[in-house]
């Protein structure tokens, strides 16, 4: 129904964010370096590219906290395509920041970046041309759902001075139609203004898909089952999730005590009424997932076991020891998505406190679950379950995900609070890699490589700093820290053409570049 792109079949890909790309501007965007990743992915014999969400970053810039889960990040959108399309000129551009090289700059990427929309934009609201015109109004109506909601609650949250929706004026707060169309009305201009950009951002991810699905590559998204509080999603629908009179959380998602903290995760996000979305066929998720399948061939649906049992900590609680487990929708919630939109590709990121019930719920709709090898060797509950040897072929394998540290970084850690592992585990986890991957540990990102592209697994991703050989100054994300996070780039020289060819070598080895004979060699 929506590609041609199949989990079913022998490939692999390689993990990378968008903000991770290289660039002029201070962050990756939609630009010349993504069509260039593309070339490297083609070159390399791969055949996904796995992104974190597209979403406009709020809280401590992480993708997984968006202000809305169906608009994209405008920080995404290309300068260069801009001026292509004749919204921008050369000239417009050249007093802009110089940035630094390997770094996110979040605060001037979105000063520099926001001076030029406002001028694409103001050349737009002049233009002329009815194909641009009409094409802007198909994208608003056929994205009404979501759009109006979003785009108010952008102007409106710069109107009240970056508060959170709950702290806005009462009749807004609680979304009196008086009061919004008022707001609609005085702030029309500036709704306008982020209707533009969101109709930007769709426009040049159309492009560059369409690019990539020429070059033989398929996007996979993900999607947190979770959304932020201070978001468009909760202010349009707080009918959806537990919250106070006021607007408050009462209580809020995260995990219990695990690898990554000794505490939990408090991650703060509401937690929803289940019951509510049942009553209406789970309306608002399906949008969800049909927005999302417009983006991307395959879904990572982020903290599965959520859909069936997720970690409600009331939101008075400084961390998230006391929580409680609760019952999420279950198998109902999947027969209706199946129903609604046919056969669409999921993975479970199903880690963590994995029960039978959990496995269960994976296995009855045949959906790919996740092993990380870097939690094969030590003392993961599930640990046995990650090594090659037992894998199925109905799986995807990674290195480790953005949560991890790089290969370099897990195999060189001698006991840090990246991870709660004692020194002992550690030192016990190495030898028994090397073991197992007949190794010296010289080249321990390119064995480790090798082990998920020769397993038995459908589909294998690697993060890009394992296949540069990058220690832990390149983690994308450290769980539980605010600060510092998601602020890894590429430099440009970095995919250089041997390395598109070594990766490729071994794809072609192991079976999984669709465009070669594995017995050629």
């Amino acid at each position: 129904m929506y590609n041609s792109f199949s989990l079913l079949k022998r490939a692999s890909g390689l993990l990378l964010p968008m903000s991770s790309l290289p660039g002029s501007h201070g962050i990756g965007d939609l630009g010349p370096a993504a069509f260039q990743f593309v070339d490297f992915l083609h070159q390399a014999g791969q055949s996904w590219w796995q992104i974190c969400p597209l979403g406009p970053l709020g809280f401590g810039y992480s993708p997984y906290q968006t202000l809305s889960v169906f608009a994209g990040n405008e920080l995404y959108l290309s300068i260069e395509v801009l001026v292509q399309e004749g919204w921008l000129k050369n000239s417009d551009i050249r007093s802009t920041s110089a940035f630094a090289k390997g770094r996110v700059d979040y605060d001037r990427a979105r000063n520099d970046k926001g001076n030029l929309f406002r001028l694409a934009f103001g050349r737009f609201q002049k233009t002329k041309s009815q194909k641009q015109i009409q094409g802007f109004r198909n994208f608003c109506r056929q994205n009404a759902f979501w759009l109006q909601d979003y785009a108010l609650y952008r102007v409106l949250k710069e109107h009240f001075h970056d508060a959170p929706w709950w702290e806005w004026e009462e009749d807004i707060r609680v979304r009196k139609s008086p009061a919004l169309k008022e707001a609609r009305n005085r702030f029309k201009d500036e709704i306008f203004y982020h209707e533009f950009l969101q109709y930007q951002f769709f426009s040049q991810w159309a492009g560059l898909k369409e690019y990539a699905s020429q070059e033989g590559v398929g996007f996979i998204g993900d999607i947190p089952i979770f959304v932020a509080a201070d978001s468009a999603d909760v202010w349009a629908y707080p009918r959806l999730f537990k919250l106070d009179k006021t607007g408050r959380c009462r209580f809020v998602a995260g995990v219990p005590p695990d690898y990554f903290s000794e505490d939990g995760q408090k991650w703060g996000n509401p937690v929803y009424r289940w019951d509510v979305l049942k009553k209406q066929e789970y309306h608002w998720w399906i949008e969800r997932f049909r927005a999302a399948f417009e983006l991307f061939e395959v879904v990572r649906l982020d903290h599965f076991i959520g859909f069936c049992r997720y970690w409600e900590i009331p939101a008075s609680l400084p961390t998230a020891k006391h929580g409680r487990w609760r019952k999420g929708p279950g198998p109902a919630f999947f027969k209706t998505v199946f129903q609604k939109l046919g056969a669409v590709q999921f993975i479970a990121e199903d880690l963590g406190v994995v029960t039978k019930e959990v496995k269960d719920l994976r296995d009855q709709f045949r959906l790919p679950g996740m092993k990380v090898l870097q939690f094969a060797f030590g003392d993961d509950p599930e640990a046995e379950s990650y090594l090659p040897h037992n894998f199925s072929r109905h799986c995807v394998v990674y290195t480790g995900t953005h949560d991890n540290d790089t290969t370099v970084g897990w195999f060189h850690d001698h006991g840090s609070r990246a991870s709660t592992r004692t020194k002992d585990q550690i030192k016990k986890e190495k030898k028994f890699a090397l073991l197992y991957l007949n190794s010296d540990g010289k080249k321990i990102h390119w064995d480790m490589i090798r082990l998920a592209l020769m397993s038995s697994a459908n589909t294998s991703i690697v993060p890009v700093q394992d296949v540069l050989g990058l220690g832990s100054e390149a983690r994308f994300n450290l769980p539980g820290r605010f600060e510092a996070n998601w602020q890894w780039r590429l430099k440009p020289a970095d995919l250089k053409k041997n390395l598109a060819k070594t990766l490729h070598y071994w794809t072609r080895v192991y079976g999984r570049d669709p465009m070669s004979n594995p017995s050629s060699f």
